[in-house]
């Protein structure tokens, strides 16, 4: 292994089981994934399972990955096992080797997880993450512009059209308006989603029965 590659021997027979788009699993997953893992390692230290200074060194690593500093350490396709199993395995290997000496991949990166609820957990927090931070954000914007030009046009009258042709009149204000409430609306049921993205499966392990936790 080199500075370049902290991965493993599984995550390289991934890529080259998977070569199937040239697309990686995108970097909010694999923060997120890194996130799990710093607090798993931190968990199971405080549940006695897991040396202090070896979860301290995992935790680290993983904090890191959250950070996005080793985004280049995840090179398998996005098209890959269902459950994700390669990309967690790719995150072990990553962590065990940032935390350095004696920590191994499964037996501590991965303590008392299975890809099948590490990977959607991931997955979900990604999702939630980015629509609170950024979609939500966007189309508030956007909604307040289509707005304000809504007011803006209020004074200008244009046709109406209906069935492919000419009908009454109606101002330009009133159709940004409508824009703006389409938007408005498209963000409540967005927001209305959240809760539900937010319920994880993390704990559940390989058929979500908890096993192995």
């Amino acid at each position: 292994m080199n500075d370049a590659k902290l991965w493993g021997g599984e995550t390289d027979k991934a890529i080259d089981n998977f070569p199937v788009s040239g697309q990686p699993v995108p970097a909010p997953v694999v923060h997120w994934l890194g996130r799990i893992k710093a607090a798993a390692a931190r968990t199971n230290s405080d549940l006695g399972l897991l040396d202090q200074d070896l979860a301290d060194r995992i935790a680290a690593a993983g904090d890191a990955i959250g950070r996005g500093e080793h985004d280049d350490q995840f090179p398998i396709d996005v098209f890959q096992t269902g459950s994700g199993t390669s990309t967690n395995m790719n995150t072990n290997e990553v962590i065990a080797n940032l935390a350095g000496e004696g920590v191994h991949p499964n037996d501590h990166v991965n303590m008392g997880q299975s890809s099948n609820d590490v990977f959607p957990s991931a997955v979900h927090l990604a999702a939630l993450d980015q629509t609170v931070h950024r979609l939500l954000p966007a189309l508030d914007d956007l909604g307040f512009a289509l707005q304000e030009k809504a007011e803006a046009f209020a004074g200008i009258v244009k046709a109406g059209r209906t069935h492919l042709m000419d009908a009454v009149p109606v101002t330009l204000g009133q159709e940004f308006g409508g824009y703006a409430a389409q938007i408005r609306l498209g963000a409540e049921r967005v927001r209305g989603t959240l809760a539900r993205v937010g319920q994880i499966p993390l704990g559940g392990t390989a058929t979500g029965t908890g096993l192995n936790t």
